[in-house]
């Protein structure tokens, strides 16, 4: 969407300094159905979310991919673009750890300043989710001796 055809509501979260982004998020499941049904109710989790609004949306096709994984004969790809505003780049970060996009785009603004304190939130906020990565037997980092 062009910066002139934004809603009003969402130029003037821009002009308060609310961060503007582009996000492709895909989904993968068995099904046609299990495809769509997933992504409707992680979008809805998303725009749930405080500080953060979702104006615009673009469906794709839902795909079938043969052998996306070697234990999986077939499955169906699902992907939406979404545009996003965030208040914080912190709340930005969270958005992208939370639900994952394969892509994100700051749009704008062009240049982003956040006190260190901001700063400090987000590596905490990263390295919570790196031991809950471990706590879960997922992963972690590896450290070499």
């Amino acid at each position: 969407m062009a910066k002139n055809e934004l809603p009003e509501k969402i130029q003037k979260k821009i002009k308060e300094g609310w961060i503007r982004s582009w996000m492709m998020i895909e989904v993968l499941a068995i099904t046609e159905k299990a495809a769509k049904d997933a992504m409707e109710k992680h979008i809805k989790k998303m725009k749930m979310e405080k500080k953060t609004i979702v104006y615009g949306r673009k469906n794709h096709s839902i795909e079938k991919i043969k052998n996306p994984r070697p234990d999986i004969p077939e499955a169906y790809s699902y992907v939406v673009e979404l545009e996003v505003i965030t208040e914080t780049f912190e709340q930005l970060v969270v958005i992208a750890m939370t639900y994952g996009p394969s892509a994100v785009e700051i749009l704008e603004p062009q240049k982003i300043e956040i006190s260190i304190g901001e700063a400090q939130s987000i590596i905490n906020s990263v390295a919570e989710m790196i031991h809950k990565f471990v706590q879960a037997g997922i992963g972690g980092i590896v450290i070499s001796t």
